[in-house]
C-alpha cells in the first residue's frame, strides 16, 4: 500500500495513536459467542480475522439484529459488516485516516495481516495532538487547513469567546453556511443548537452527545483546547450523521425483550428493589488508568477469586467491590458491608460469626445471625481490613481456608457460602513487616489487588466528575444548572484532591450552595485551594503578573482605538482586526463603557 506524503517531518504515523490490544474473533465463532465477548469488553467493535487478515466487523447493531434473528448459533460471518471499515497501513498519516468514510479504520502490516484498530477516539486525539501545538506562523496554519478540509465529518473551531475560526466543507455542506459566512460569527448564530460557546467558558469535554441539527439527531464531540493551562479554544467535530436507524433498531430490540421477560426475572428483581442497573457505569472517568481498571474488575468479577482493593480514602472502593458483587455469579445474593475500623474489638467475633442464645450476659434471646450468615449465596465486603484486631485475624483466615465457621457458643460448623472481598486505605505489605497484620492472611485475601489510583493521578478525569456532580447536586437542590470558568476549572484541575473524589462531591456541593450567580468563578473557591497560586507572601505569582499585564495592555489598547474612532465600533474592531461581537466581548469583560 502506498504511503501518503507527510506534511510535517514530525507528523504522526497511524501506528502511534492505533489500539495494539484491539478485541478480535474468528470468523468460525458464533454470534452467541460474540454477543458473550462484547458484553465482557469495553470496546465499540469486535473485529473477525481470518488467517491473521481482517475480513469485517461486529458492532453492537449487529449482534442486536442477530438476537431479533434468532441467529445466536450463526456464524458471526453472517452478520458481519464488509462496509463500515478500511484498510490503512501502519506507516500512513494520522491524517490521511481522517480521509476515509468509514468510524473504524483496521490497521494492517505490509503482508496485510491485522496489527490494530483506529477509530475517531484515536484520529481525535491525533487532531488534538496537532492543534495543541499550533503557533501563529503561516506553516501552522497551513497545517490546520489540511487537518479540517481532510476530516471527512464537519469540524468547527472556536476561539476562547465562542467565535468561529475555523469550519470546514463538510459542516458547510451540512449546514448550508458559506465558510466565510461562518468564520467570524458567535459559534451558536450558525451552528444550531450548538454547546460549544460553554465548553470555552467551562472546560469540560463533551463526547459522544446528540445534538439536533436542522432536525436530525447527530453524535457530536466538543473538545477544549488548552495551552499553557489556559484556555484558548474549542473543537467541535461531527461524528456521524443518521442515528434515527440505529434507534429503530433498537427500540424493535426492547419490544421484543419486553414480552419475552420471565418470571424468574421478575422474582430477580423484587428481590433487589432500586438496584441500579450498572455499579461499574457509575464510575466516572475515561482517564486510562480508571478504564483499565475497570476492565480488570469485569474479568475479576467472573472467578471466585478473593479480591483486596486498595487505595485512597474517597477512591470509591465501595462503589468497586458493589461492581464486582453485580458482574458475579454471587449477584442474586445480597451484598453485606462490614466496617471494620467501627466495630469495637470486644464485639468483633459475634458481630461478623454471630451467636448463640445463652452464650454470653447480655446476648440476645434466640441468638442472632453473623455478618457470614447474612451474606449467604452474596458478597461479603469486609472494609477498612487493615483496622481489624489480629486475634480476628487469625480467626478469619482459619475461615477463608476452610470455608466454615462456627457462632459464638455454637458446636456445630457452618459452611460459608459468601464470596469476600475486603479493602483497605492503610499499606498491608508495611503491617506485615510492623506484625500488625498477619502474613497469611494478606497473601490469602491478596489473590488479586485492585488498586485505585488517587483522583490526583486521574486529571483527565476531574472535568467529567466536576460535570457529573455540578448537574445531580443542582437537581438535587432544585437549582439551575451552574457553570465553571476557565479560571476555576484549572485551578481544580491541579489541586491535589487530598480527600479524592469525597472531597471533590462535598466541594462542589458548597460551591452550588454558596455561588449565589449561575458561574462559578475563580474567587469563588476555597483560599486553600487558591493559595498554590500565589506567593507566601501574597502578591501575585509570575504567572499571574504576566496574565494581569496582558490584560491591561490589551484594554489600554481597545480604550485608545475607540478614542481614535470617536467611539464607533465597527471602526474601532476593524482597526484591531476582530469581529465586533468580539470587540463587544471584550468590553464586557474588562467592564468598559459600551
Amino acid at each position: 500500500m502506498k504511503q501518503s506524503h507527510h506534511i510535517t517531518e514530525e507528523e504522526s504515523t497511524v501506528s502511534d495513536w492505533m489500539i495494539t490490544k484491539s478485541v478480535h474473533v474468528l470468523s468460525t465463532h458464533s454470534m452467541k459467542e460474540v454477543a458473550k465477548l462484547y458484553n465482557e469488553i469495553n470496546e465499540d467493535v469486535i473485529i473477525v480475522i481470518e488467517q491473521g487478515k481482517p475480513i469485517g466487523i461486529i458492532t453492537g447493531k449487529s449482534i442486536v439484529q442477530a438476537l431479533l434473528d434468532h441467529g445466536e448459533t450463526r456464524p458471526v460471518t453472517e452478520y458481519i459488516s464488509r462496509n463500515d471499515f478500511q484498510l490503512i497501513h501502519f506507516d500512513q498519516s494520522i491524517i490521511d485516516a481522517c480521509k476515509l468514510p468509514t468510524t473504524n479504520c483496521l490497521v494492517v502490516n505490509d503482508e496485510h495481516k491485522f496489527v490494530g484498530l483506529l477509530t475517531y477516539h484515536e484520529i481525535q486525539r491525533g487532531l488534538v495532538h496537532y492543534i495543541h501545538k499550533l503557533d501563529q506562523s503561516f506553516h501552522s496554519a497551513e497545517i490546520v487547513e489540511v487537518i479540517l478540509e481532510s476530516a471527512y465529518e464537519g469540524v468547527a473551531m472556536v476561539d476562547r469567546n465562542g467565535i468561529i475560526v475555523e469550519f470546514n466543507d463538510a459542516y458547510s455542506r451540512f449546514t448550508g453556511v458559506d465558510k466565510k459566512e461562518a468564520i467570524g460569527h458567535p459559534v451558536q448564530e450558525i451552528i444550531e443548537n450548538t454547546n460549544l460557546h460553554q465548553t470555552v467558558k467551562t472546560g469540560i469535554a463533551e463526547r459522544g452527545v446528540i445534538q439536533y441539527i436542522q432536525g436530525q439527531p447527530m453524535v457530536v464531540h466538543r473538545i477544549p483546547v488548552w495551552r499553557n493551562e489556559e484556555l484558548v479554544g474549542a473543537i467541535g467535530m461531527l461524528i456521524f450523521e443518521g442515528v434515527t436507524e440505529l434507534y429503530q433498531i433498537y427500540d424493535r430490540y426492547q419490544e421484543k425483550k419486553q414480552k419475552m421477560i420471565t418470571e424468574k426475572h421478575s422474582r430477580k428483581e423484587d428481590s433487589n428493589p432500586g438496584q441500579p442497573d450498572n455499579y461499574l457505569e457509575q464510575i466516572i472517568g475515561q482517564s486510562e488508568e480508571l478504564t483499565k481498571l475497570k476492565r480488570m474488575t469485569r474479568k475479576v468479577a467472573q472467578t471466585e477469586a478473593t479480591v483486596l482493593i486498595t487505595g485512597d480514602s474517597g477512591t470509591g472502593k465501595e462503589l468497586f467491590a458493589k461492581s464486582i458483587h453485580q458482574l458475579s455469579d454471587y449477584k442474586s445474593g445480597p451484598f453485606v458491608c462490614v466496617n471494620c475500623g467501627a466495630i469495637p474489638e470486644q464485639l468483633f467475633e459475634s458481630e461478623l460469626f454471630g451467636y448463640e442464645d445463652g452464650s454470653f450476659t447480655g446476648a440476645k434471646r434466640g441468638g442472632k445471625k453473623g455478618k457470614f450468615k447474612l451474606a449467604d449465596n452474596g458478597t461479603l465486603f469486609l472494609d477498612e481490613i487493615g483496622e481489624m484486631p489480629l486475634a480476628m485475624q487469625t480467626k478469619l483466615l482459619r475461615v477463608i481456608q476452610e470455608k466454615e465457621y462456627e457462632k459464638v457458643g455454637g458446636l456445630t460448623k457452618q459452611p460459608l457460602k459468601a464470596r469476600v472481598v475486603a479493602a483497605t486505605n492503610r499499606n498491608l505489605k508495611v503491617m506485615v513487616e510492623e506484625g500488625t497484620f498477619r502474613e497469611d492472611l494478606y497473601y490469602r485475601i491478596n489473590v488479586i489487588e485492585l488498586y485505585i489510583p488517587p483522583l490526583r493521578n486521574r486529571e483527565r478525569d476531574i472535568p467529567l466528575l466536576i460535570s457529573s456532580y455540578l448537574l445531580t447536586i443542582c437537581k438535587k437542590y432544585n437549582m439551575k444548572k451552574k457553570e465553571i470558568t476557565p479560571e476555576a476549572m484549572a485551578v481544580l484541575m491541579k489541586y491535589k484532591w487530598y480527600g479524592n473524589i469525597r472531597e471533590l462531591i462535598n466541594t462542589i456541593e458548597k460551591l452550588v450552595i454558596l455561588t449565589e450567580n449561575d458561574m462559578i468563578d475563580y474567587h469563588h473557591l476555597p483560599n486553600y485551594m487558591k493559595r498554590e497560586e500565589f506567593t507566601i507572601d501574597n502578591r501575585l505569582s509570575p504567572i499571574h503578573q504576566v496574565k494581569q499585564q496582558e490584560h491591561i495592555r490589551e484594554s489600554e489598547l481597545i480604550r485608545l482605538t475607540l478614542e481614535q474612532t470617536g467611539g464607533n465600533k465597527s471602526k474601532a474592531a476593524q482597526k484591531l482586526g476582530i469581529h465586533r461581537t468580539t470587540l463587544y466581548q471584550k468590553l464586557k469583560k474588562f467592564d468598559m463603557e459600551m
